[in-house]
């Protein structure tokens, strides 16, 4: 169907619900239909459920068509690649080198994908949130189920306003095929009302019943980084400590517990995307890729398997790190331990997500992707307190993902002393920093320096040569999406 986004009509949605992979079946408790007819779905409490499991399916899909699903690859890649976090390595995706080098153009494939696995998820939310209202059901369940459908379209439509700029609002599961664009400003006022409405969702649920469902905590911390993307200081402020005030999440005292396998959906973990393990098979797109492109090929002398590299950190990242910083240990491997005992030292590769003991020969990687953690709403608080003149607060979050970088994971290093007598302007560079240690390869990077306004003063020291320009603090719409929309408007520059 010749769309913009590529709406997903009823009978196409249905289709929809027997794609549904192995790894959301993991995921969620209650599984979709493998068959259903149209003439009878949205019709019971359990339509109801699929219909949302459906949407939180499209997170992490390996069906999607031609694309992957919404977090498997694109887009914490490109967060990656479009800063000084990351460089390109894989030969047969040219548009991450264009990535990676400021070169992208609107026939970039990696955005052209994170465009329409955006809307296709978007229209799904859109559908439950139509329809299951209409549904006789419990009413408590109904509006729940609504709110995690809402709490996800907020989600999305943050990623790409933050992305793209003005783009279409869609908030109907009808709407026009050439739909006109809507002001960021309209586009913001949307979100933060589809995550009001989700902070009424449960802080939890029963053991065994929606790991990976959306929360009241995850609303109120995906609020806080809206209002901090603003400028809105006040409210980032108050989001974060109501998310802190809630008592339901707090740090691992070792950041290398963080990406352990039993850390999943554990204390620090506020809203992620799971991936499932792939049976311990080497499948490429079903394992969250974290190893196939990040893990070097070279560690296949400790008996690893399918790692690719594709992505690697810049040297300038991995010499930022103090020597002693906990979490430059956990986040890269530099050296491959031999059969013979000797020990062959190598460039940095990123192993966070690397469970080394759950999963030896990282063939199957059942790591979730972190879509925010608890450290990240430390980290809000602390910036948001230091511009609100608060620097009482500021210190004292900052300063605790700190102190838990000196931990060795035995005793607290004489490392990493805690921020003290810093002007405005120096604490502002010295989160943006903590940021950068703490978030590799979790898709924040590029979104943290097109904030901030860093792009050009910050890659250009990590990637000589390369020198961002203003417009690229959004993303070009795909030259495929403008040819099929004519009310849609290309960014500056491009």
């Amino acid at each position: 169907m010749k769309s913009t986004y590529n709406f997903i009509k009823p009978a196409a949605f249905v289709l929809l619900l027997t794609m549904i992979t192995p790894s959301c079946k993991k995921f969620l408790t209650e599984d979709p239909k493998n068959v259903v007819a149209v003439t009878n779905f949205y019709q019971t409490e359990q339509d109801a459920v699929f219909a949302v499991n459906a949407i939180y399916a499209w997170l992490n899909s390996i069906s999607s068509g031609s694309y992957a699903g919404v977090y498997l690859n694109s887009f914490w890649v490109t967060a990656g690649l479009a800063s000084d976090e990351m460089n390109n390595q894989e030969i047969f995706s040219p548009y991450y080198d264009q990535t990676a080098t400021f070169t992208y153009s609107s026939q970039n494939n990696a955005l052209q994908e994170i465009w329409y696995t955006h809307y296709k998820t978007i229209t799904l939310a859109n559908i439950a949130i139509e329809r299951i209202p209409l549904i006789q059901m419990d009413a408590t369940l109904r509006t729940r189920l609504v709110n995690e459908a809402k709490f996800l379209r907020g989600m999305l439509y943050f990623d790409m306003v933050r992305m793209f700029g003005s783009i279409p609002l869609v908030l109907k599961e009808s709407e026009p095929l050439t739909p006109s664009i809507s002001s960021v400003d309209d586009i913001y006022a949307q979100i933060i009302s589809d995550l009001s409405d989700a902070e009424s969702l449960p802080l939890n649920y029963p053991p065994g019943d929606g790991r990976g469902r959306a929360t009241s905590g995850a609303a109120k911390a995906l609020l806080a980084k809206v209002y901090l993307t603003r400028g809105d200081y006040t409210n980032c402020a108050a989001k974060c400590k109501e998310v802190i005030n809630s008592g339901e999440y707090a740090l691992w005292d070792d950041f290398a517990d963080v990406f352990k396998l039993s850390s999943r959906g554990g204390k620090e973990a506020i809203f992620s995307v799971g991936f499932g393990d792939a049976g311990g098979a080497i499948i490429f797109w079903e394992v969250g890729q974290f190893n196939v492109r990040l893990l070097p090929t070279a560690l296949s002398a400790e008996g690893v398997e399918n790692a690719q590299g594709w992505q690697v950190p810049t040297q300038d990242l991995y010499d930022s790190y103090d020597a002693n910083d906990r979490r430059r240990a956990v986040t890269f491997v530099t050296e491959v331990h031999n059969p013979d005992g000797s020990i062959t030292s190598i460039k940095p590769y990123i192993q966070k997500y690397w469970d080394r003991i759950a999963e030896p020969k990282a063939n199957g990687t059942a790591n979730d992707y972190p879509v925010i953690r608890y450290a990240d709403v430390l980290l809000m608080l602390a910036e948001a307190s230091n511009e609100l003149g608060n620097t009482a607060d500021a210190y004292t979050y900052i300063n605790m993902v700190r102190k838990r970088a000196r931990f060795d994971g035995t005793v607290y290093r004489d490392a990493l002393p805690d921020y003290t007598n810093l002007s405005q302007e120096e604490f502002r560079a010295a989160v943006l920093k903590e940021r950068r240690w703490e978030f590799v390869a979790e898709g924040q990077r590029w979104f943290d320096l097109a904030r901030t306004h860093t792009l050009e003063t910050l890659v250009p020291i990590a990637k000589p040569g390369v020198t961002p320009q203003t417009k690229h603090y959004l993303f070009p719409l795909p030259q495929r999406e403008i040819d099929l929309n004519p009310n849609l408007v290309q960014n500056t520059g491009y």
